[in-house]
């Protein structure tokens, strides 16, 4: 500093007028770019709607490219303007920075597991020779791209341990390679698999299942409807072209299939889907020399069965057939009719998300008002124990070999990180294996539950967590998630993003939305199709509850969701613009009438409808975020975040309703657009664009809602 004292009076003029400046720029209009309308109008049934934006969904179009530049730079321009923007960024780098492990998994004579060291992008998978052994890198994918792009998708050893065949995704993308690898000398072979999607992998001898697309047209790959997913078999050392086609449906162009085979390898299961739920299996006895072909085990597409195992020459299936909380029965494939099946383990009153299997025994993972309950049972369905969990959260894990006499669990909360258990079988005894340690206390925070009543009378649940001492005085400033759709519960996990915005005095709120299966299938279906808008219904109510009772104010509230829960976020945001003061929609279905057109979006249709059909059409457009925009209305501060390589849910959702947003809004509120490069939907995003993300959104948020740093 000495040598610049003869310029300190200078400094002071400058650093004044920037300060002033910055006022300036915060506190004027915002300018967005212009976007061009074109005259596009769709007969729905009848009814015209206009489809101005058209034109952004063609996402390789040199317009489209200029029109996301200027929208970024806006973005952008506006965030550098928040003061403690660099602040943010610096103290989510230092909570990320913290070791983070997997579950260890045996294979062969390995122990596998993951760690990400704090900010590496990617994790990395390391191998040990028994769980005393010296842990080596096994695979690191941060070296696999420049910029961590690149990240490990599923992986499947060879029964002898002997190959490992896995997938990358790159850029976030659904499109996924394959590689095979020797596990004793780690040198990659000469197999790589391309176009593949929505895929596992299972090893049979030799080689290995899995499913793909054929080669999409280069330019439309990330956009184009998705047809014709086909199984295949690959035998090492030969090349993709001479996998031997396992499974086609050509007359059904818009169903997936994948296979799996039981752990004895004697029974290949196939499952083709319709869409997000409804499931119809298939099934080949590799034991026998007479059957060629699959035979039908299941009809489908009206319940989720699921096999979990066989036992000799049956098979052991989870299903919601006639227990819309699921049970697990065992079905002889040779008589499959439901009158035949033998229940092993009853429908109960909470949900059974799954079932694992190790050491001879049966791991039954239920929900109980969306934590985790756990329970063992032998093959035959006789209860063995509760296994006793640390607390309100979630556990996973539960898997692993027949022969296995121990296996690791994970338990964490929405304040206590990832702690890894180890676990004796057959006395049932947990010990800690592995905490995590985290640059915070969880002792200064806390979560609850607590219960609110719906539009239509229906008791939802939410938790709340927070630092402790907060008072009910209508001050505090509320993040309220959801999802609420495709079965899929929201449990409790830990996130140091959330934790940061905790420990700036905020409350983050996450609501079980109906569409879910918190409770189970008619939890599932109180939200879908004609039933949706109860999904909305419980977001906006659990916002009303928090208010109601002095937790928040409109004026301190935030909502987030992402992709359905994008959807969520864009249905609340212009069916009630009064409520909230910021919106957060994510990677969303914004465009409820054009989603079924791209990529996988056809598979969506069990659970919203399509706007083919007449009736759906009815109520997709009551409540469809980009056509529910009302001009001249001030629209809560909104930032909307894509990525150029979400084959998902296509960025064209988020373009069309940022350009409708912009043109429909008036008052002083930022509505803007965030869009991510080399990034896709969310899944294998590195831990740099993870922080980035993290600091514009808590940005964001912050500002809007009047929080200081």
């Amino acid at each position: 500093m000495s040598k610049i004292n003869h310029k300190h009076v200078a400094m002071s003029v400058m650093m004044t007028f920037t300060a002033g400046s910055l006022a300036a720029q915060q506190n004027a209009p915002l300018v967005y770019p212009v976007t061009k309308k074109v005259d596009t109008v769709d007969d729905y049934h009848g009814k015209k709607i206009a489809d101005p934006y058209r034109w952004l969904e063609d996402d390789h179009s040199a317009e489209t490219k200029e029109w996301v530049d200027a929208q970024n730079k806006v973005t952008q321009d506006y965030l550098a303007t928040i003061p403690f923007r660099g602040k943010i960024k610096q103290r989510l780098e230092a909570l990320w920075n913290y070791p983070r492990y997997g579950s260890p998994f045996r294979e062969g004579q390995y122990y596998y597991f993951y760690k990400n060291d704090g900010l590496q992008n990617q994790a990395v998978l390391y191998r040990q020779l028994g769980l005393d052994g010296a842990p080596e890198v096994f695979i690191d994918p941060n070296k696999l791209s420049d910029k961590g792009t690149a990240a490990l998708g599923s992986l499947s050893f060879s029964k002898d341990g002997k190959y490992l065949a896995y997938l990358v995704a790159k850029a976030g993308s659904d499109w996924q390679e394959a590689f095979v690898m020797d596990v004793a000398t780690k040198q990659l072979l000469g197999d790589r698999l391309d176009w593949i999607k929505f895929s596992g992998l299972s090893w049979k001898g030799d080689g290995f299942y899995y499913s793909r697309y054929d080669k999409p047209d280069e330019k439309s790959k990330l956009s184009k409807k998705n047809e014709f997913h086909k199984v295949y078999y690959h035998k090492m050392g030969t090349t993709q072209e001479q996998d031997e086609l396992i499974y086609v449906d050509k007359e059904h162009p818009l169903r997936n299939a994948g296979v799996g085979l039981t752990e004895d390898e004697r029974f290949l299961i196939l499952s083709t889907t319709e869409g997000t739920s409804g499931r119809e299996l298939w099934y080949r006895d590799l034991q026998d020399a007479a059957q060629k072909d699959f035979a039908l085990l299941v009809k489908g597409f009206d319940y989720d069965p699921g096999v979990i195992e066989n036992v000799g020459d049956k098979l052991l299936m989870r299903t919601n057939h006639d227990a819309p909380n699921f049970k697990v029965v065992l079905v002889d494939p040779k008589h499959p009719a439901k009158e035949n099946w033998k229940v092993v383990i009853p429908e109960q009153k909470e949900v059974l998300l799954g079932v694992g299997t190790a050491g001879g025994r049966l791991f039954a993972n239920y929900l109980k008002d969306a934590s985790s309950r756990i329970e063992q049972y032998d093959f035959s369905g006789k209860l063995e124990r509760s296994i006793t969990l640390p607390g309100i959260g979630t556990a996973g894990g539960f898997g692993g070999k027949a022969e296995d006499k121990t296996l690791f669990y994970t338990f964490t909360s929405y304040i206590a990180p990832p702690t890894i258990y180890k676990y004796d079988i057959q006395s049932g005894a947990s010990e800690v294996f592995r905490k995590t340690e985290v640059k915070f206390n969880p002792a200064d925070y806390e979560t609850k539950q607590v219960f609110f009543t719906s539009k239509d009378g229906t008791k939802v649940p939410m938790f709340l967590s927070y630092k402790k001492g907060i008072r009910q005085d209508g001050k505090n400033p509320v993040l309220l998630y959801g999802y609420g759709g495709f079965n899929i519960p929201s449990t409790p996990s830990f996130s140091v993003s959330n934790l940061f915005f905790m420990e700036q005095g905020g409350i983050y709120a996450v609501v079980n939305l109906r569409g879910g299966n918190e409770y189970g299938e008619a939890w599932h279906k109180g939200g879908m199709l004609d039933k949706k808008q109860n999904v909305f219904d419980d977001f906006i109510g659990a916002a009303e509850y928090l208010i109601s009772t002095k937790y928040t104010v409109p004026g301190k509230l935030a909502i987030r969701g992402g992709s359905n829960g994008g959807l969520l976020v864009g249905a609340c945001m212009t069916q009630r613009p009064d409520l909230f003061k910021v919106a957060l929609p994510a990677v969303g279905v914004l465009d409820m009438l054009r989603y079924q057109k791209f990529t996988i979006g056809w598979a969506w249709a069990v659970e919203y409808g399509s706007s083919e059909k007449p009736d759906q059409f009815q109520y997709l457009v009551k409540y469809s975020p980009l056509h529910n925009l009302k001009k001249g209305t001030q629209y809560p501060a909104t930032l909307i975040t894509t990525a150029d390589h979400d084959d998902r849910v296509v960025p064209a959702h988020s373009f069309k309703f940022a350009s409708a947003l912009q043109e429909a809004h008036k008052g002083s509120n930022p509505v803007l657009i965030r869009v991510e490069t080399q990034a896709g939907h969310g899944a294998g995003k590195p831990t740099s664009k993870l922080i980035e993300e993290a600091t514009d959104i808590w940005a964001f948020v912050m500002y809007n809602l009047g929080m200081k740093m």
